[in-house]
C-alpha cells in the first residue's frame, strides 16, 4: 500500500522513537493544552505535538530559525500518516547535522553548491578540495555507498586521495575533519629542477594555531 494511503499510525509511539534516536533533542511538555515541543540543542529547531489532535486536526508543528533570537525562517504543519512525518523529521534532523558538521568550512566560505542529492563544499584558492555529502546514501543506512566524501587535488570522482564515512558517522567526527581540512596544514613533495636531482619537501610557515571546535554536547532529556 502506497504510504500516501495507509493509516494514520501511532504518533505518540513516533514522538517517542525520535526523541530517542536523536540526542541533540530535548522535550518538554506544556500541560495546559496537551502539547509537547521538542527542541534541537542548538535552539534554531523545534517540533511541536498535540497529543489531543484528531482527524484531520493539526496534529505537528516544525519551525526553523536562523539563530535562536532571529524570526521564524520557515514552518510546516501535518496531519498526515507517521512515515510522512517520520521523513518529515529526519530531514530536519539530518540537516541540523550538516549545518553542524561542515560549520568550518562554512566559516572558511568554502564554496557551497547544491546538485541533485549532492551537497558539496569546494576550497578556495589554487589548491582542489573538498568535501561532499549525498543525501540519498544518508537515507540508506545499509547502502555501500558513502554519505561523506571528502577529497583533495582534482573533482571528488578523480581526486588524488579520498575519505568516506557511510551513513550516521558522528557529527563531531566530521566536524573535526573539516575543521582540519580548513585549518590544517602539511608538506607538500616537490618535483627535482633536473631529472637526477634530489626530491624536494617544502614545508609551509606555520598558521596561527585556531581553537578546534567544541564537541557536540548531548543533552539529557526529560521525559
Amino acid at each position: 500500500m502506497p504510504v500516501y494511503a495507509a493509516d494514520p499510525g501511532n504518533h505518540e509511539a513516533l514522538l517517542d522513537e525520535f526523541l530517542e534516536s536523536q540526542g541533540e533533542w530535548e522535550k518538554y511538555r506544556t500541560w495546559e493544552d496537551s502539547t509537547t515541543v521538542a527542541n534541537h540543542e542548538s535552539l534554531t529547531l523545534r517540533a511541536l505535538f498535540d497529543h489531543d489532535a484528531e482527524g484531520r486536526d493539526i496534529k505537528w508543528t516544525v519551525a526553523a530559525y536562523e539563530s535562536p533570537v532571529s524570526d521564524l525562517m520557515w514552518h510546516g504543519t501535518a496531519s498526515t500518516p507517521t512515515a510522512i512525518v517520520s521523513a518529515l523529521l529526519d530531514a530536519v534532523a539530518t540537516e541540523t547535522a550538516i549545518t553542524e558538521a561542515t560549520s568550518p568550512l562554512t566559516d572558511a566560505d568554502w564554496k557551497h553548491t547544491i546538485d541533485g542529492r549532492y551537497i558539496t563544499w569546494e576550497a578556495p584558492g589554487p589548491h582542489a578540495g573538498g568535501v561532499q555529502f549525498d543525501a540519498f546514501a544518508a537515507q540508506k543506512p545499509d547502502s555501500p555507498l558513502p554519505a561523506w566524501t571528502i577529497w583533495g587535488g582534482h573533482t571528488v570522482h578523480q581526486s588524488a586521495w579520498a575519505l568516506q564515512l557511510s551513513a550516521h558517522a558522528p557529527t563531531t567526527l566530521v566536524q573535526y575533519i573539516t575543521f582540519e581540512m580548513v585549518e590544517g596544514q602539511g608538506t607538500r613533495l616537490v618535483r627535482p629542477a633536473t631529472p637526477d636531482g634530489p626530491v624536494l619537501r617544502t614545508t609551509p610557515a606555520p598558521a596561527p594555531v585556531a581553537a578546534p571546535p567544541p564537541a557536540a554536547q548531548l543533552p539529557g532529556r526529560s521525559r
